[in-house]
């Protein structure tokens, strides 16, 4: 409680790599996919749902440090004194993250999302030779005509190899100026990219930053609106349904 994943037995050797085995997500994961089912049921048709999973650097990491961490050091001590190991692990993470979107899918998500939240800690030189391959082949898995969101926070250094590990959209974090960024990655949609504490602040304060980034972007094609990561528990609800209104108010202007 409060404290996001943990993970009881964290696996930090070669030996507990090996011991991982594969993941049916119709076997362990069923109660997700019924989850998707019902709610495609009770949404309009032109809605879209959002189906999504971490990335296999993110997922690696929490196995490794059983839990959040701010640097990394049993990840990219695993990454750099053992790189067969970490290949293995990454090889064997991205097989299951591939079936549980394609579960996704099947259960009746017409889009998904990629999550590698803590990718911003790694260098470009270490994201290209130990994890890019690995997002590039998750995301190149998805089924043809199901877009694909790829999303990370403190990425602006890594950003055009994220764009080249592919990704329809390409998701900013509340650190980065949308307009520039968007300039900087060339023809690709974005998605971006308020920061979720804003949300704490006053109706007015909500309306001005939102229309700072609705401005900077205007009705070039190719924009979404969203946070710049995940809504924070304690987010008061009516703000949130304040913003979503303004949002759609600007794009009718």
């Amino acid at each position: 409680k409060g404290a996001g994943p943990r993970i009881l037995r964290p696996v930090r050797t070669a030996a507990d790599i090996k011991k991982l085995q594969p993941v049916d997500p119709e076997a362990s994961l069923g109660f997700v996919l019924q989850a998707i089912k019902n709610v495609r049921q009770h949404m309009a048709s032109h809605i879209p749902l959002i189906g999504f999973c971490g990335a296999p650097f993110t997922m690696a990491s929490y196995m490794i440090e059983g839990q959040g961490s701010r640097n990394y050091v049993l990840t990219k001590t695993l990454m750099h004194s053992n790189p067969s190991a970490w290949h293995q692990l990454m090889e064997k993470l991205t097989t299951v993250l591939s079936d549980f979107l394609k579960a996704q899918i099947n259960a009746g998500c017409q889009a998904v999302q990629v999550f590698d939240s803590w990718v911003g800690c790694l260098s470009p030189q270490d994201y290209q030779q130990h994890v890019m391959p690995y997002s590039q082949q998750l995301i190149a898995s998805v089924p043809t005509g199901t877009p694909v969101i790829h999303f990370g926070t403190n990425t602006s250094t890594l950003l055009p190899l994220i764009k080249q590990a592919g990704g329809d959209v390409i998701g900013m974090d509340w650190r980065m100026d949308p307009a520039s960024t968007w300039e900087q990655l060339g023809e690709v949609a974005v998605q971006g990219n308020l920061d979720p504490v804003i949300l704490f602040s006053d109706l007015d304060v909500i309306r001005a930053e939102t229309k700072k980034i609705l401005d900077a972007v205007g009705h070039k094609p190719g924009f979404i609106f969203n946070l710049g990561h995940g809504i924070l528990p304690q987010t008061p609800v009516d703000h949130v349904m304040a913003l979503v209104d303004y949002v759609h108010e600007w794009r009718a202007s």
